[in-house]
């Protein structure tokens, strides 16, 4: 029997729309209950109905089943990642580590980000009806939101297009059965093109800032700062390095003006520890008093909506409102921790062994905030972020040491989902500026321009790796150790490990390098680190430039006779697909 695909996703949604929200009880845009299908005559007639919609976007995004591909796709086929507790009970989950990934596994089953798609592609057809109806939902309002349902339609395909490579694609809603559903899947960069092209053009409208009386709006809805972290995304995949620098640039200020805004509203004297972070607004990671770490972890994982973040996904701290379960499931909880995955375990011994092959050296805070060991274990870990409520680094001991808060109950995780944060956006442009970098040209100019761009994406690396350093002495990393191109690529690519270390961002990494390059050597020789079962054959299996991207799922296959599955999952070639160089 076929299972749910994107084709019964969209035909579910044609009856006038798809799932709508209706507002609870506190009335506050995030605090909502997804309600059943919306009856197109009772429906599309005032702001508010669009807005309810707008917000089911949202909740739908929340999704156990959403979240949880935006974590496997993202980072479990990584080095970062391996299985954790009663993983074998979980065959789809277990072959990913193996690598063993077939077209029936559910992990690439799409359907939640095509349901998701075709609600955003929805509104936008009704919206301007609705605003020919209302005379209070002025134009304005309306760009705004077509400006923020377009950036979230955007986001879904571009979680799609790095996970699958080519995929089909619409901009047209699907609001009857008689619409041709079969797309053929449209090539991976005319979809970023056609993404980059609409984000363009909508990105003047979105709201810049929210009122400070809606307090999770400005992290948790789609803002232009949002708009623009998404576009220095894309334009780096894009391998446009001088736009992905420049959108990258607008969020650092925006962030940088918004906060300084802040400090000069403030009465009295600002402490040390609230000021700007070399010149950006990081939170310190340091506390104010005492010899610890850990302020910079609370307030981003555990509190959340720190000025830290772009956007996330808002799980209020009320067991009656939707829970974050994927992180409950595959990080853990206070029943069962590790959850169905865990750190790799050259990760958990790479301070404890001075090998230092991810971390640079035992003072990263970062190894005993995102980590916790089990037990007292040296190679046992699980995985702190997100699962846990709190981590402080304890300095005053003779031995560096961490001490942790509750986890979060069994299936009532309230952990914040983070899509976008400032020190992400700050790894992207220095990703960016090192690609710009021109190692041929050596004498002059070019070698002046060259060592400019290094220096600046050094101070970027730097800035984000101190705030993080525990050392009672120097913090700053040594220059003089990266000087060429590939030395910075590399500490880049590290850093963004170490910083953003199982936020689902790794395995996107790799493969835009993968892609960048014209070969896996890099990713292979990275995901090896594992030391899975069958390394040999994991190897010989991601050496294919195809392999690093998912299957299209039986499903699809079969109710879509216009896909043509990944040579590298199915019998055949498609000389579509490019070599490894």
């Amino acid at each position: 029997m076929i299972t749910k695909s994107i084709h019964q996703f969209l035909v579910a949604a044609s009856v006038g729309c798809i799932a709508s929200a209706a507002f609870t009880s506190c009335s506050d845009f995030l605090e909502i209950t997804p309600q059943d299908i919306i009856v197109e005559d009772k429906f599309w007639n005032e702001e508010a109905d669009v807005e309810n919609m707008v917000a089911g976007c949202y909740s739908a995004m929340q999704e156990q089943a959403v979240i949880d591909r935006m974590m496997a796709w993202g980072e479990f086929r990584s080095d970062n990642i391996v299985g954790g507790t009663n993983v074998e009970n979980d065959l789809n989950l277990s072959n990913i580590f193996k690598e063993n990934i077939n077209a029936s596994n559910t992990f690439a089953k799409w359907g939640d980000f095509y349901n998701i798609i075709n609600r955003c592609n929805t509104i936008l057809h009704y919206a301007p009806i609705v605003a020919e109806k209302d005379p209070n939902y002025t134009q304005s309002e309306l760009k705004a939101t077509e400006a923020e349902v377009s950036a979230i339609r955007d986001l879904m395909y571009f979680y799609l297009i790095r996970s699958f490579r080519d995929v089909p694609f619409s901009k047209e809603p699907f609001l009857n059965d008689n619409q041709t559903l079969d797309l053929p899947a449209t090539p991976f960069a005319d979809v970023l093109d056609s993404l980059i092209a609409d984000l363009e053009d909508v990105q003047a409208n979105a709201v810049r800032k929210y009122p400070p009386t809606k307090t999770y709006y400005q992290c948790g809805r789609i803002t232009q700062d949002a708009i623009h972290a998404l576009l220095a995304d894309m334009y780096l995949w894009k391998q446009d390095y001088r736009q992905a620098v420049r959108y990258a640039d607008m969020v650092i200020e925006a962030k940088t003006a918004a906060y300084q805004e802040e400090l000069d509203k403030a009465t009295g004297v600002v402490s040390s520890n609230a000021q700007m972070f070399d010149g950006y607004p990081l939170v310190h990671d340091s506390y104010a008093t005492g010899n610890y770490y850990g302020n910079a972890f609370s307030e981003i994982f555990s509190l959340g909506n720190s000025r830290e973040t772009i956007l996330e996904l808002v799980f209020m701290d009320n067991d009656q409102m939707m829970s974050n379960g994927a992180v409950s499931s595959r990080y853990g909880n206070a029943t069962t921790f590790p959850g169905t995955v865990r750190p790799a375990e050259f990760l958990c011994t790479d301070v404890s062994d001075e090998v230092f092959s991810v971390f640079l050296s035992k003072y990263d805070a970062r190894f005993y905030e995102n980590l916790q060991s089990i037990g007292g274990s040296k190679t046992l870990f699980g995985i702190n972020k997100y699962a846990y409520s709190d981590a402080t680094v304890d300095l005053g001991k003779a031995e560096i040491a961490a001490t942790y808060g509750s986890a979060y109950a069994e299936n009532y995780c309230h952990a914040n989902w983070i899509l976008y944060r400032l020190t992400d956006v700050m790894l992207l442009k220095a990703e960016a500026l090192v690609e710009q970098v021109n190692e041929a040209d050596s004498t002059g100019t070019g070698k002046a321009q060259a060592d400019t761009l290094l220096t600046q994406a050094f101070n970027i690396v730097n800035t984000i790796s101190k705030r993080s350093n525990c050392s009672s002495g120097s913090k700053d990393l040594d220059q003089t150790q990266y000087t060429t191109k590939t030395l910075m690529q590399r500490l880049v690519m590290e850093e963004r490990q170490r910083e953003l270390m199982f936020e689902g961002k790794r395995w996107y990494d790799l493969v835009r390098r993968s892609m960048r390059e014209g070969n896996t050597n890099y990713l292979v020789g990275v995901v090896s680190r594992k030391g899975s079962t069958g390394g040999t054959a994991i190897s010989s299996k991601l050496s294919r430039m195809e392999a690093i991207f998912w299957p299209y799922h039986n499903d699809e296959i079969k109710v879509n006779k216009n896909l043509t599955q990944n040579p590298a999952f199915g019998s055949g070639e498609d000389s579509s697909y490019e070599r490894t160089k």
